[in-house]
């Protein structure tokens, strides 16, 4: 009998992990498994233990264990599920880290992928040369290739057509069994007979089961909408051999049959023109009929809105315009129209097409088609904030859901307008509908309160009324999310007991222990949806917004090394909720593995709000707690240094110089007494790789025309700590002052200037007293400079440039203007300079800062000019040296390095460029090139090629 979900963890069971995968790859420890109790959905379970599989070798070890000790098991990867299938008190697997290999075949035509690897990482990889994958879910960014397979993941425009049902072409997987399958071998038929000769009989038995008339023709319904209900078995209809039938079992299977080791997916060509439309319709019903001649005119997206998505839309204050009037009292409803199309011909046909439906139409407003990304935009923008909209502006406490319904296109109104009948007689007043229209495919978000037992009947009687609603339209519960827990025990009521007992036979044939993700697509708890709720007690800001729909994730430097932010978040939601239960030991556990886990190993980029669709950034928290727990002198400590700014860089340029020629084993020694005995987050770790100290930074006048210089510069104080690793290199002071006069602007350098800094030292320690000095003798010194705002203000290290951003808006001044070089030389020199002879090829590592200011557009600008070839890695992310974080925790930026230094190091680049001089010094150490500051390349070729 198996160990349910609920029963501890055999120790005998985890001894003999450990034994078998090693020690490192165990865990059982409290925070670790709190972590990755909850996906994006509304559910909570805590695992016993958690593997970090490094192999397939690891992953079937696992199982094979969790067979022989009947424990119940569960493979987690990106852990963007909305249905619960991601969750167990069992064994979790993590398929993520050491799984995200992607090999383009056939020029890309096809492509290889691992189960960790994300729907973005694969497009990236593949948009160099044209292509992309068919399933193209909202989730993009974070939601990884196995979860899309198991559960056979669609989207925006790929519909039943170009899922990944319809684009697989091969796989291999691992059985409970042990026995591995791969169906891409010519020889797989005949293997997989002589291995599982009993599970081949039994589908075959079943595949002439379902191809009965009656059971035939319902399977063929059931799939002819996008449907992630239950298991895909129109895969016995639609393939003939148990290899084929097996694959295609494994998609959307969510786990509960075997795991998913790589699979080759076809590709598909990108549309480079597309032409959009927002169709506004005086009702839901008017905007429905409009579907079938729409889909006839081959359009490629269909995006619903109902009038409470509209409203919302309305209220945007920066694209709200693009929303038209909402037409008296009446519920309104838009379509998002979209053509993709290969060329512009087929663009401006399609066009035509569009207009001759929309002549047609009973509209509110005259659209017209556009491919004009400045119209686009603030459409597509509304269309996709709007589960931000609701889900940021919820009280704390409460839970969003969003569910994923489809039905017959013909009954999409009908079943649209007893939604919202629903919504308000059970009391969910700020819901609404969006979705993809041409599948019938429609999501809804609404907010419940967990916390008290009402909240959970509410749910309850409210999940009750739409499955009947939504079957009784002859619709799927489940078109994109998967079947999960949330809707496991509706599974027998949409398919039949005859087709649920073809699910439940598969489910005996390939787990018949049934220790794969337990309580998932087959349940006999008919209560288990509303079971394991996640509570969401109120902490602080940023973890009251969290919705844990993990896009953070793989922006995060520090997800491969200790959590990501959803789960430092998921900690601190932890902590606070075993505080309300009075639970002492479980707070002192988590606390003890938070110092470092939480606080000490976050970058704090705010990388993570650049994918967060609550613009979420987890850096504050950290700050936060960092600045909670500085002890009284360390922040007086912290405020003296900064009175004292100008001596004390001046001593660490000093120190940096007179440190690299000593040993590294010497040097070494010193800093690690210092940090034994003050801790490694106050103490840094010099290395003898590091350059030494740089020149200090010197005020200047020139006055132009007006009798007064035209720009206000800011050299860098980190160019004066870390000198160039490059030997000869001029400073970034003189390669700026080059090219500023090379354009004929006027500069200043203000006085004071070795005074002051960003703050990002004060800032991302928490180091609030100091913080606030600085801010202030900037801003003072930055309002005399700029005479009050009349000049910009430029910065050469892109987070030094956003630090002064910061400083300024954090004391309410928003009349001076600070603009980092990079993107002033691309807007201001590089349309007038002559054209510079080039090298062939540059490798460009863009930072957090110069992509959170939106300032990559001008940093590849200004490589271009230096280079003919530009290259950022696919696996291009935040080097995490973080101004000293790399110093502190060398293992931090080793990490968050590792993947893009793996994939520069497959050739030679002639230049090795970036914007900010500690990323240089952590690219450096992960690459071991010499990486250097795009302007102080271009300030170079220029002095030497420019005519005399």
């Amino acid at each position: 009998m198996l160990r349910s979900d609920h029963s501890p963890m055999p120790a005998d069971f985890v001894a003999e992990l450990r034994q078998n995968l090693g020690q490192a790859s165990v865990t059982q420890d409290t925070l670790d498994l709190a972590a990755v109790s909850v996906d994006a959905s509304h559910y909570l379970l805590t695992p016993g233990a958690l593997v970090r599989a490094t192999s397939v070798s690891d992953v079937a070890k696992a199982m094979a264990a969790a067979k022989r000790h009947k424990v119940s098991l569960n493979f987690r990867s990106g852990g963007t599920s909305l249905s619960g299938q991601a969750l167990t008190r069992g064994l979790m697997v993590d398929t993520r880290r050491a799984f995200r290999g992607i090999q383009l075949l056939d020029e890309g035509k096809r492509v290889k992928v691992q189960p960790g690897a994300t729907v973005s990482a694969v497009n990236m990889a593949l948009s160099r040369i044209g292509r992309k994958l068919g399933p193209d879910p909202a989730s993009s960014v974070a939601c990884t290739l196995g979860g899309v397979i198991a559960d056979n993941s669609s989207g925006m425009s790929c519909g039943t057509v170009a899922n990944t049902y319809k684009t697989l072409e091969s796989m291999v997987f691992v059985l409970t069994s042990g026995t591995v399958v791969d169906t891409g071998d010519p020889d797989c038929e005949d293997k997989l007979a002589a291995a599982e000769p009993e599970l081949v009989e039994q589908l075959i038995s079943l595949r002439d089961l379902c191809r009965r008339d009656d059971l035939a023709a319902e399977i063929r319904h059931q799939f002819s909408m996008k449907n992630t209900m239950g298991y895909g078995i129109n895969s016995f209809l639609d393939y003939d051999t148990p290899a084929q039938i097996l694959q295609h079992l494994m998609i959307g299977s969510e786990g509960t049959l075997g795991f998913i080791a790589s699979a080759v997916l076809r590709t598909m060509p990108i549309m480079p023109q597309i032409s959009t439309a927002l169709l506004h319709f005086p009702t839901l019903d008017a905007a429905a009929k409009a579907l079938p001649a729409l889909v006839d005119s081959g359009v490629t997206v269909t995006e619903l809105m109902d009038s409470a998505s509209l409203e919302l839309g309305r209220q945007d204050p920066r694209d709200g315009h693009v929303i038209p009037p909402r037409p008296g009292a009446a519920a309104d409803a838009a379509l998002l129209v979209e053509y993709h199309c290969p060329d512009a011909e087929a663009r401006q046909q399609a066009e035509e097409r569009g207009n001759a439906v929309i002549s047609g139409l009973e509209l509110v407003n005259k659209p017209a088609f556009t491919d004009d990304p400045a119209v686009r935009g603030p459409i597509w923008n509304i269309r996709n904030g709007l589960y931000a909209k609701v889900a940021g502006t919820r009280p704390s406490g409460q839970t969003a859901l969003l569910e994923d319904i489809a039905v017959p296109v013909a009954s999409l109104a009908g079943v649209c307008g007893d939604l919202q009948g629903l919504f308000g007689e059970h009391g969910y007043p700020e819901s609404i509908i969006f979705g993809h229209a041409k599948d019938g495919n429609i999501h809804f978000l609404v907010l419940e309160d967990f916390r008290e037992k009402k909240g959970l009947d509410r749910y309850e009687g409210f999940t009750e009324e739409m499955v009947g609603l939504v079957l009784g339209a002859h619709g799927t519960l489940k078109a994109e999310h998967g079947t999960g827990r949330i809707m496991a025990p509706f599974v027998e009521r949409q398919y039949g007991p005859e087709l649920y007992g073809v699910m439940k036979q598969v489910k005996a044939s390939m787990d018949p222990d049934s220790i794969l993700n337990e309580g998932t697509i087959i349940t006999t708890d008919e209560q288990i949806h509303l079971r394991d709720i996640k509570l969401t007690p109120t902490v602080q800001e940023e973890v009251d917004r969290c919705v844990e729909c993990g896009y953070c994730e793989p922006v995060c430097p520090s997800r491969d090394l200790t959590l990501t932010p959803r789960q430092r978040i998921v900690v601190q939601r932890a902590i606070a909720q075993a505080q309300a239960d009075g639970d002492e030991e479980l707070v002192a556990k988590l606390r003890a593995s938070e110092e470092y886990k939480v606080i000490q190993t976050c970058a704090v980029d705010g990388m993570c709000e650049t994918n967060c669709p609550l613009h979420i950034n987890t850096g504050d928290l950290v700050r936060r707690l960092r600045a909670e727990e500085n002890p009284a002198a360390w922040q007086l400590g912290w405020e003296a240094v900064g009175k004292a700014w100008n001596p004390f860089v001046t001593v660490a340029s000093a120190a940096m110089t007179a440190t690299e020629p000593i040993p590294a084993g010497a040097t070494n020694v010193l800093t690690r007494a210092g940090r034994a005995v003050l801790g490694s987050d106050r103490i840094p770790m010099v290395s003898n790789e590091l350059p030494g100290g740089g020149k200090r930074r010197k005020p200047l006048h020139h006055s132009g025309p007006a009798g007064r210089p035209e720009v206000v510069y800011m050299p860098a104080c980190v160019n004066t700590m870390f000198g160039s690793a490059v030997p000869g290199e001029e400073t970034m002071e003189f390669a700026i002052l080059s090219l500023l006069a090379a354009a004929g602007v006027t500069v200043t350098v203000p006085k004071g200037i070795n005074s002051i800094c960003c703050g990002t030292p004060w800032k991302s320690k928490g180091m609030t007293k100091g913080y606030a000095a600085m801010r202030k003798r900037v801003v003072g010194i930055l309002r005399q400079a700029t005479h009050d705002g009349e000049l910009p203000v430029l910065s050469d290290a892109v987070s030094c440039s956003e630090g002064f951003v910061h400083e300024l808006e954090y004391e309410g001044i928003t009349n001076i203007k600070v603009i980092d070089a990079v993107q002033y030389i691309a807007d201001e020199l590089l349309p007038a300079m002559p054209a510079l002879p080039k090298v062939g090829s540059a490798a460009l590592h863009p930072t957090c800062s110069s992509t959170r200011m939106g300032w990559n557009d001008a940093l590849r600008k200004c490589a271009e000019a230096v280079a003919d070839e530009v290259y950022v890695a696919n696996n291009w992310g935040c080097c995490a040296f973080a101004g000293d974080r790399g110093l502190l925790h060398p293992e931090l930026t080793a990490s968050a390095t590792a993947k893009e230094a793996a994939e520069l190091e497959r050739r030679h680049f002639d230049l090795y460029l970036s914007a900010n001089r500690t990323c240089e010094l952590g690219m450096e150490r992960a690459t071991g090139k010499p990486w250097r500051h795009v302007l102080n390349v271009l300030a170079e070729r220029m002095v030497e090629f420019a005519p005399a």
